[in-house]
This record gives C-alpha cells, sequence and structure tokens, in this order.
C-alpha cells in the first residue's frame, strides 16, 4: 500500500502539469494578450450588402469565445486584415429538362495574419465555403441568412484552426 502512493501522487502531477499548456480549443499557449481585428472590405464582382460587417464580427467573436486574449482596435499582438474577395452563385445540378435544381452560393475571403511576438507565424491565405440551396429558393431572407451563418462559422473556424490552433 506505501508503494501505492507515489504512483498516485506523480500521476496527479503529470494530469495538472500537462493540462497548463493545452486546452479544450486545441490552442496551446498563445504568446500573445491581444488581438485585432481590422474591418473587411468586400470586393467581389457580386456585393450582398451588409456581409462585410457579419464576417468581422464573426471572426471578432470567434476568437474572444475560444481564447482569453483581449479584442484591442489597434496596436493587437495578433492582426487580422483582408478582404471578401468573391461571393459567387452557381448552378450545381440540372434535371432532366437542363434547368437547374441545385444552386451554390460561395464565398471566399483572403485573410493576411500577423503576430507580431512570433512572426513565422504570419500568413496570406484564401479561406471559403460554400452553401448549397435548392434551385426554387430565392437566396434571401431566411435562406440568406442561413447560408451565410454556414459559411462564416466553416471560414472563421479554418481561421482559427491555420492562426492558432495550428491544425
Amino acid at each position: 500500500m506505501k508503494n501505492l502512493y507515489p504512483i498516485i501522487a506523480l500521476t496527479i502531477l503529470l494530469v495538472f502539469s500537462s493540462c497548463s499548456v493545452y486546452n479544450f480549443t486545441g490552442t496551446g499557449k498563445i504568446d500573445a494578450k491581444t488581438f485585432q481585428v481590422n474591418y473587411f472590405q468586400n470586393n467581389s464582382e457580386l456585393i450582398e450588402p451588409g456581409i462585410e460587417r457579419t464576417f468581422t464580427l464573426a471572426l471578432q467573436d470567434i476568437i474572444q469565445n475560444q481564447t482569453n486574449l483581449n479584442l484591442v482596435k489597434t496596436g493587437g499582438d495578433l492582426v487580422y486584415e483582408g478582404e471578401i474577395t468573391n461571393y459567387r452563385i452557381s448552378p450545381m445540378t440540372a434535371t432532366a429538362d437542363q434547368q437547374a435544381s441545385q444552386n451554390r452560393l460561395t464565398v471566399s475571403v483572403n485573410v493576411r495574419f500577423t503576430n507580431k511576438n512570433k512572426e513565422t507565424d504570419n500568413f496570406e491565405k484564401t479561406f471559403d465555403f460554400f452553401y448549397d440551396y435548392p434551385a426554387a429558393q430565392q437566396l434571401t431572407g431566411a435562406t440568406l441568412s442561413s447560408a451565410i451563418k454556414v459559411i462564416f462559422e466553416r471560414i472563421t473556424q479554418d481561421i482559427f484552426n491555420e492562426s492558432l490552433a495550428k491544425w
């Protein structure tokens, strides 16, 4: 029984010491205290009003919710900037009479990430995702809101993973 106490103590020590470097979002230790997300302009050929603001806020929200970093307007240790480069609707599948039965909305966002404390983490990359919907529906109202939500959730998670989680 006396030999069991050192093993239990060692196990508890290892469990608690390993948790200090990793958290449930997979980010590990972040060598920064602040981040800033500059306004993402909509430079796509087809303009959907308001999506640039929606995207900027969605990116701020995911970083705030998954890290303990503080959002600042200027001088952030981590800086996210870029533009929406593509907003495109295209037919995906056709019916027997050569009409589209499904359309796809694709959004692409070019992101420049700068880590002032670790320049090797800096990158510029395009992230994109899509949403398929029935061709009989117009891309307005609830359909548009659902599409934008799904697309931006995926793109912001991909940006988060690329910049902080390193997945």
